[in-house]
């Protein structure tokens, strides 16, 4: 008998022998009826008219089910449900069950639809889900629909979801392209709306969520993005000899030239430059008042007037107090620019001349970037009395690192022995390679921001892919593991390639026998034979590049996402 309170007896939905209770879903498959209850998953054949519980269980979980909103059979006749404790599948004769640690998103379920193709998508009270019986794939926030809030899907006959939300409707249509078809749309975006006289730069929409309402907008670092996708165009160029790449590469180069040019002293980089009429008022917004109030919340802000000085020629205005981001952004570029896009002695001279003109700046005012107000800027000093101060001590490996590949691409690109010199120098008298061992910072927790990954693995390149010294070389390639640890579990494509680029170089010393002599480290006994074996396997997954790409969104909008309900996300409380 079923011990069901009474209180469900009175909603008769549908006549069940020894109850009477509420269905919230059914479907037949394989010859039987199964419906969905509050309190269970029901079976009856054609052949009986006896209704049995379901009690679904794989190899982790075994589950007596609770609201079972949704049933279906897909396309594959496999039997989907999704329930309180999570979703699952029967498939001959053995059942298929997912939580949130095998990657369900959600499962507050509100409806269900199949599609020909052996996908299953569950509408959410948050957004929507797809499932291939292998991984789930999340649709919510604005990016996707007009609300969150899923009453009701169906799929049409081209595999378009359509999607009825509590404040419209949304069409997922499945475009299918190549990733050469998927650049040259990303290609023509930047180039149609985030060119601001050869700068790459985020835009602004006057109306929320309206594409055709951009204008023109600003960041901190307009160079440095400048900067990648000039690198971008100068490694597609020496793939494909594309015309457009090369020119795009120079445009970009041009670009970030301007910014070293403009400036109140050779050698320092603005972050931005807009013309004098740009609409909004930037040295009004940011006021002798406004710095000081902005130093209650942030000590460290800096009071510089104007933050937007004046061009000599009364056109532009450049933005100062310019960041180590900016310097990483510059000096990775120049060295591909240089290597893979200026062919001719013509082309590598403007190279060569902005290249000497940073990096002796930071030599003359003693690796730090000074600005006009005669002081250092905030994020771009490199001192060795920095370093060891209670001011700078946090910064010290991924700067220290920093320096010494800003003087490696100096001398690759200029051949001026006192860049070599000058970073023996801060290697013998101030351990700049040793501190640069630990060049990403795990802890303390504040000191963990995403953009320290593009700054040291940008750096990273100049460092090793420049330096001659096999011990220094080995010593850069533990470092660049040290940090890979933290790095590679947010699969970027960039970063990916990056970490492979370097790492191979290595690989290659390793097969040429180099570290079996004992001629390296010889006062560390075998240390040279067990760090290259230690690190000649190199940990890069091809595979999480194309992943990352793939799935990359065509919709370049900042969403706010808040992934506070999800149940997919598994904390990870180790540093790699």
């Amino acid at each position: 008998k079923s011990n069901i309170k009474n209180e469900y007896r009175k909603k008769e939905n549908i006549k069940i022998p020894d109850f009477n209770l509420p269905i919230l879903s059914n479907v037949k498959h394989n010859g039987s009826e199964f419906i969905g209850t509050d309190y269970g998953l029901y079976q009856k054949s054609d052949k009986s008219n006896k209704w049995i519980e379901v009690y679904p269980a794989d190899k982790k979980y075994s589950w007596k089910l609770r609201n079972v909103k949704v049933l279906a059979v897909d396309s594959k006749n496999r039997l989907w449900f999704g329930a309180n404790e999570g979703v699952g599948y029967l498939e001959h004769s053995e059942w298929h069950l997912f939580t949130g640690r095998e990657g369900l998103p959600y499962k507050n379920f509100t409806c269900i639809a199949v599609n020909d193709f052996g996908d299953v998508w569950f509408g959410t009270e948050k957004g929507a889900i797809r499932s291939d019986g292998n991984k789930f794939y999340y649709r919510f926030s604005r990016r996707w629909m007009p609300d969150d809030y899923v009453n009701d899907i169906t799929v049409d006959t081209r595999n378009n979801v359509w999607i009825a939300t509590n404040k419209g409707v949304s069409r997922i249509e499945n475009v299918e392209m190549t990733l050469d078809e998927k650049a040259d749309y990303f290609t023509n975006q930047v180039e149609t709306r985030h060119n601001r006289m050869g700068f790459v730069a985020q835009n602004r929409l006057n109306e929320r969520f309206d594409i055709d309402s951009w204008r023109f907008d600003i960041s901190d670092n307009d160079g440095m993005y400048t900067a990648m996708y000039g690198a971008a165009q100068a490694y597609r160029f020496a793939v494909t000899k594309s015309d457009e790449a090369k020119k795009l590469a120079k445009r970009s180069f041009e670009a970030c030239k301007w910014l070293v040019d403009i400036t109140h002293e050779e050698g320092f980089p603005a972050r931005v430059i807009i013309p004098k009429d740009w609409p909004d008022p930037v040295n009004e917004q940011y006021s002798h008042a406004y710095n000081i109030k902005k130093q209650e919340e942030d000590p460290f802000w800096k009071d510089i007037l104007p933050r937007f000085p004046e061009s000599k020629d009364g056109k532009y205005l450049w933005k100062c107090d310019t960041s180590s981001d900016e310097l990483a952004g510059h000096f990775f570029f120049y060295a591909v620019y240089y290597d893979l896009v200026a062919e001719t002695d013509e082309e590598k001279a403007p190279v060569k001349e902005v290249v000497a003109a940073i990096t002796d700046h930071l030599i003359r005012h003693g690796f730090k970037l000074v600005d006009h107000d005669g002081k250092p800027t905030r994020w771009a000093n490199f001192s060795p009395e920095f370093f060891n101060s209670v001011w700078g001590w946090d910064q010290r490996g991924l700067n220290s690192m920093m320096m010494l590949s800003f003087l490696n691409v100096a001398y690759h690109v200029t051949g001026d022995q006192k860049y070599l010199e000058t970073a023996k120098m801060l290697r013998d008298k101030y351990n700049y390679h040793i501190n640069a061992m630990l060049s990403k910072m795990f802890f303390p927790p504040e000191d963990v921001v995403p953009w320290d990954n593009n700054l040291c693995l940008m750096s990273m390149y100049g460092l090793l892919n420049y330096e001659t010294d096999p011990e220094l070389i080995m010593m850069y390639r533990e470092s660049l593991d040290n940090s890979w640890l933290h790095i590679s579990k947010q699969k970027s494509a960039f970063w990916n390639v990056l970490y492979a680029a370097q790492a191979i170089k290595f690989n290659k010393m390793v097969d040429e026998g180099i570290y079996n002599t004992g001629k390296y480290f010889p006062e560390a006994g075998t240390y040279s034979e067990y760090t290259a074996k230690q690190f000649y396997k190199t940990d890069f997954k091809i595979e999480d590049i194309i992943e990352t790409l793939e799935r990359l969104p065509l919709d370049l909008i900042g969403y706010q996402m808040d992934n506070r309900h999800r149940l997919d996300i598994q904390f990870d409380f180790t540093p790699g």
